[in-house]
């Protein structure tokens, strides 16, 4: 599965406007002739909403292959897709899945904790030792916490699909071990979970714009970034960036948010077509993305004037552990006790 894409030099800038027609016009199309509740069953046109690039595999092995399945299955469903942020930042976009005027985004848990706070824990430094661990959980442990959620926001996660493991790229510093992050400043997403992730492993955190990355590394304000390789690459960080750490600090997963509202319009047969194809897409996504990964890195390995720091090469013990320390005394109450409960899955 290989997939040839142009790198954009940034992110596209959110697109308000088009937010504001969805809102006036309304981006779905309501049944004809059904009740709500389950009692639809004529055509409907789900917004689909995340803020990746077209150059991303949760774009064109994620959305796009829902898009062309449920399209495919002939139940009356169409899907216009809008990537790279085109209706907004993450917490105007929840703000629409709430409301129902988008149907489905792709969201990450820091952004959604903003609304509901104990989700931000799943996005804490090293609460998954890896990929099988976070699906582990999703699978067998999840429920409660989704459920609670769903009754908090009016939005239902589905799945979650994954982006990447988040990893240190820096200008030409090596991280392997905690100590090697002393005095580097390295951006973070500017929300309370991230900036706690960066506390938790002892960084001097830049907290700047996603669409600011580039810059601030052009000139020094950043020195380095942490994202999943794909990300690093499609947004083109690395034509800066000479030096990959894979010390895997964080599983990336984009949670799959579907507005309450938009099951109310669909029929039986449709909603559960929509989510058999969320789940079904997760494995595929995965095999996709790990590809997408490893192509990237052995470009860096075959390029001089790249150095990759090798999993094996990564004191991982070493950063767990302190992250452990850093997570039992900063959460307290239900946080902590979701923390607790994902990290005894393999302590």
């Amino acid at each position: 599965m290989s997939h040839a894409h142009g790198k954009p030099r940034v992110v596209i800038a959110a697109s308000l406007m088009t937010l504001s027609a969805l809102l006036v016009t309304g981006c779905s199309t309501p049944a004809d002739d059904g009740e709500e509740g389950g009692g639809g069953g004529g055509d409907v046109t789900l917004t689909v909403a995340t803020s990746q690039p077209e150059t991303t595999p949760n774009f064109y092995c994620g959305v796009e292959l829902l898009k062309e399945r449920l399209e495919e299955a002939d139940v009356g469903i169409t899907v216009d897709l809008y990537p790279a942020s085109q209706l907004g930042p993450d917490t105007e976009r929840f703000a629409a899945v709430q409301a129902g005027d988008i149907d489905i985004d792709l969201q990450g848990a820091s952004a959604l904790s903003a609304t509901f706070e104990p989700i931000g824990v799943v996005d804490a430094a090293y609460v998954f030792n890896d990929v099988d661990h976070t699906f582990d959980w999703i699978d067998n442990e999840s429920e409660d916490l989704f459920a609670d959620f769903s009754e908090a926001t009016g939005a239902r996660i589905v799945d979650g699909w994954f982006f990447g493991n988040r990893t240190f790229t820096t200008k030409d510093t090596p991280i392997e071990k905690p100590s090697d992050l002393d005095g580097l400043a390295i951006r973070f997403p500017d929300s309370p979970q991230f900036l706690a992730n960066a506390e938790a492993m002892g960084v001097e955190p830049v907290a700047v714009a996603n669409e600011e990355i580039y810059v601030a590394l052009q000139q020094g304000i950043a020195v380095g970034q942490e994202n999943p390789i794909v990300a690093t690459h499609s947004q083109s960080f690395d034509e800066i960036l000479k030096v990959a750490s894979l010390n895997n600090h964080q599983v990336g997963i984009h949670w799959l948010v579907v507005s309450e509202k938009t099951y109310e319009k669909l029929s039986d047969e449709q909603a559960e077509l929509l989510d058999e194809t969320l789940h079904g897409i997760r494995a595929e996504n995965r095999e996709c993305v790990d590809e997408e990964t490893n192509k990237i890195l052995d470009e860096y390995r075959a390029d001089d004037s790249y150095t990759v720091v090798e999993e094996d090469e990564v004191d991982k013990e070493a950063f767990i552990e302190q992250a452990e320390e850093f997570f039992t005394g900063y959460y307290d109450g239900e946080r902590l006790e979701l923390y607790e409960a994902i990290r005894a899955m393999v302590n």
